[in-house]
């Protein structure tokens, strides 16, 4: 199971995009409004999370998915939820993905030191010991960021691409007509 952690003020595009396309290629994929069921976007539309922290379990855990949105990514970055669900799935090489303003979570908790990253330009910094590079979509072991909401079908099909395959990367890919 994937799952999408959702905080008000999250970037929508950032968080659906990857949703959409991991629905797509059949994976399972589950949003999880850290706080509440209802969650509001950074530009306003409210979402109704599939679940809410209190009914995730781990156990089942393929994915975790950090959108971006800076106010997003401030209210995630201060839930004992999120810091836990990130070190647990950091512990147990399971995939990481962040995009946006998202990879400096990751950053913050050193999780990206001597990896290749990258962010939305301005939070270079706190990619604490990251080697930042100069693309839109990076995978570094086993974690995969993006610079930004240009980007979101690119960071989903990315995650198809580790999760179920090229072959259904590039699928989906044509059948949305992405370059």
């Amino acid at each position: 199971m994937v799952y999408v952690l959702l905080a008000d003020g999250f970037e929508i595009i950032e968080a659906l995009a990857p949703v959409d396309m991991l629905r797509r290629a059949k994976v399972d994929v589950t949003t999880v409004g850290v706080y509440s069921q209802t969650v509001t976007s950074s530009c306003g539309i409210t979402v109704n999370a599939d679940i809410t922290a209190d009914d995730f379990e781990f156990s089942d855990v393929e994915a975790i998915v950090i959108p971006g949105g800076s106010l997003g990514v401030i209210n995630l970055e201060k839930s004992p939820f999120v810091q836990s669900v990130v070190d647990e799935a950091a512990e147990n090489g399971l995939l990481v993905c962040a995009i946006c303003a998202g990879p400096s979570l990751l950053g913050h908790k050193g999780l990206l030191k001597g990896r290749k990253a990258v962010c939305y330009p301005g939070f270079e910094d706190s990619l604490e010991g990251a080697e930042i590079v100069d693309d839109f979509v990076v995978r570094d072991g086993d974690f995969i960021t993006a610079k930004g909401a240009g980007v979101s079908v690119e960071f989903g099909l990315e995650i198809v691409r580790e999760l179920v395959g090229d072959d259904a990367a590039e699928e989906i890919k044509s059948a949305i007509q992405c370059r």
